[in-house]
């Protein structure tokens, strides 16, 4: 995928849910994989043409393994003239050593968006951005189905009342497979993953299912998505 067509999916995801208003400071969270990456290469590039003018920071939340090297995301963002800020935390300590979770996930999340959403309050910022794509809002809706006994998933833009921060969700048009294609062609500096249970988690066996459902009945990912537009999940409203 190349840059101008990323854009257009992630024009059209601002434009459609009223994700980006005149002023905002928007934090992207970058975890060094190829999403974040990607979406802080469109947001940096949105911000020449968008009407609306905002500034972008982005934020990196250390869990705590070692030897992991953010000095590639250091360089571009100080190419990109971005601030970038990188917070230590003890999150892999907690979870893998401290705790011995056997499902780590849900709690690493709660603990990484925190400390996220923290630093970002304290700077300024008023709003953050999440790389989750279609792939994820698909995958977590059918998580819901299973392990829940709901039809649920993450919504395009979500207020969070306590911390009086916007959290938003433009690669939401974007499939996994085309932030693959454009990590690639751009030669994004992407990190592997660290985490012990990374390949082992519930979401990539539904990961797994949902290519193999894919696999055999060709566009059914973009149909589930659609029903999920075409639905009353609360934070969807109709684009």
């Amino acid at each position: 995928m190349k840059l101008q067509q990323l854009l257009s999916h992630v024009r059209k995801a601002v434009d459609d849910y009223h994700m980006i208003e005149d002023g905002d400071r928007i934090a992207v969270g970058i975890s060094g994989g190829k999403d974040s990456l990607t979406l802080l290469e469109a947001l940096h590039s949105l911000r020449f043409f968008y009407p609306k003018k905002f500034e972008i920071c982005a934020i990196t939340v250390d869990l705590g393994f070692k030897n992991i090297d953010f000095s590639k995301i250091a360089e571009i963002c100080e190419k990109k003239n971005i601030p970038y800020n990188v917070i230590p935390t003890e999150i892999s300590q907690i979870i893998f050593e401290d705790r011995k979770e056997t499902n780590p996930c849900s709690l690493c999340a709660k603990m990484r968006k925190g400390a996220l959403n923290t630093f970002a309050k304290e700077n300024g910022c008023n709003k953050i951005a999440y790389a989750h794509h279609k792939d994820d809002i698909v995958e977590t809706m059918m998580m819901s189905l299973i392990y829940e006994g709901r039809f649920h998933t993450f919504s395009p833009v979500t207020y969070l009342d306590r911390m009086d921060l916007t959290v938003i969700r433009p690669l939401m048009y974007v499939n996994e497979a085309d932030v693959i294609g454009f990590a690639n062609k751009y030669e994004l500096p992407v990190l592997k993953s660290p985490c012990p249970a990374d390949g082992y988690t519930k979401r990539q066996y539904v990961k797994d299912m949902l290519r193999q459902l894919n696999l055999e009945n060709p566009g059914v990912k973009n149909r589930m998505f659609t029903a999920i537009q075409d639905s009353k999940i609360q934070g969807w409203p109709k684009p």
